[in-house]
C-alpha cells in the first residue's frame, strides 16, 4: 500500500502509526490549498517577502527567491506554517488567478486559460478545435449576431474586421471543401474588391469599388474612371412592347425592346415614356 494518495498526495494514516494527527493535519493543509484553489498570481516571478498564511502562487518560468528557486515550475507554492510548500498539480486541476480574474486548467504539462472569465482567452473552439491561426473556430450550420439591448446604441449590430495597414487584407473568404471560391473585402488595399476562383488558387477580380471616388469598376485591371466603368459589353433586359416596365419609375433607365416597330432597339425612359435611342421616338 502506498503512503500517499495518487493525485493530490494526501498522506495515509498507517496501522499502528504514532502521532496520527501529524499525517491528518498535513493532509488537511494540502486540501485547504487545492480545494476551491485560488492563487494570488500565476505570473509573479519574484518570491514575496511577507506572504500571508495560506497565500498561494502558481510558479512560472523564471521564478526566483530563497524558497522558489528550489521549487518546480507549474507547481502550486502555498505558504503554510511560515514556509512555502510546493504541491505538484495533476491533469485536470483548476485554479482561479486573483490578479487577472482568469480561471486556469492544468493539462498535465502546463496551465492554460479556460474560457470562464470571458477576457483574454487565447483560443476558443465551439463544436470543433481552434488552433494558433484560427483562434476562434465555430462548427455550426448558422451563426447569429444580434444587437445588444443593454449597451448604448442598442438596436445596431455590426461585424468588424480590422486589418493592420493599407497593404494588408481584411476580407470574407467563401470556401467549398476548405478551398476558396470567392473573396469579398479589402484585399491588399483599401478598395472594396470581389474576386472569384474555380480552383482555390487563381482568383479573378470581378468588381472593385474605389475608396477615394466611390466609382465602381467591373472586370477592370485599373482604377474605374466614372461611376460605373465596365471592361466589356453590357447587357440590359429585353422586353416586348406589350410588357414594358413603368417608365415613370425613373428617368434614365435603359432597356432593350425586342419587337419595337422598325426592329429591336435600345430604349431609355424620359420619366414618362420609353423612347428609342436612335431617334427619340416613343416606343410603339
Amino acid at each position: 500500500m502506498t503512503e500517499v494518495s495518487p493525485r493530490i498526495g494526501l498522506g495515509y494514516v498507517m496501522p499502528s502509526q504514532a502521532q496520527k494527527h501529524v499525517t491528518v493535519n498535513e493532509s488537511l493543509r494540502r486540501l485547504d490549498a487545492v480545494v476551491q484553489c485560488a492563487v494570488k498570481s500565476a505570473t509573479t516571478t519574484g518570491e514575496p517577502g511577507t506572504p500571508a498564511e495560506g497565500d498561494a502562487y502558481i510558479l512560472p518560468a523564471g521564478r526566483s527567491g530563497p524558497a522558489w528557486d528550489i521549487l518546480a515550475e507549474t507547481h502550486i507554492a502555498v505558504f503554510q506554517d511560515g514556509a512555502f510548500t510546493a504541491i505538484p498539480p495533476a491533469a485536470g486541476f483548476l485554479a482561479y488567478a486573483m490578479d487577472t480574474g482568469r480561471f486556469l486548467l492544468f493539462d498535465g504539462t502546463a496551465w492554460r486559460t479556460i474560457p470562464l472569465s470571458g477576457d483574454n482567452v487565447p483560443s476558443l473552439g465551439i463544436n470543433t478545435g481552434a488552433d494558433a491561426n484560427n483562434r476562434l473556430a465555430v462548427k455550426a450550420n448558422a451563426e447569429l449576431l444580434s444587437h445588444d439591448d443593454v449597451t448604448p446604441g442598442s438596436g445596431d449590430a455590426r461585424k468588424v474586421i480590422n486589418k493592420a495597414g493599407t497593404g494588408n487584407t481584411a476580407s470574407l473568404l467563401l470556401q467549398t471543401g476548405f478551398s476558396g471560391r470567392a473573396e469579398i473585402g479589402l484585399v491588399g488595399d483599401d478598395n472594396l474588391t470581389v474576386k472569384v476562383s474555380s480552383d482555390g488558387g487563381t482568383f479573378t477580380e470581378v468588381m472593385r469599388a474605389d475608396a477615394a471616388t466611390g466609382n465602381l469598376g467591373v472586370g477592370l485591371s485599373a482604377t474605374p474612371v466614372c461611376r460605373l466603368d465596365v471592361a466589356g459589353p453590357v447587357r440590359v433586359a429585353g422586353y416586348t412592347v406589350a410588357a414594358l416596365p413603368p417608365a415613370g419609375a425613373g428617368a434614365g433607365q435603359i432597356i432593350h425592346v425586342t419587337d419595337a416597330s422598325g426592329g429591336a432597339v435600345l430604349a431609355f425612359s424620359d420619366g414618362t415614356n420609353w423612347r428609342r435611342v436612335t431617334d427619340r421616338a416613343v416606343v410603339s
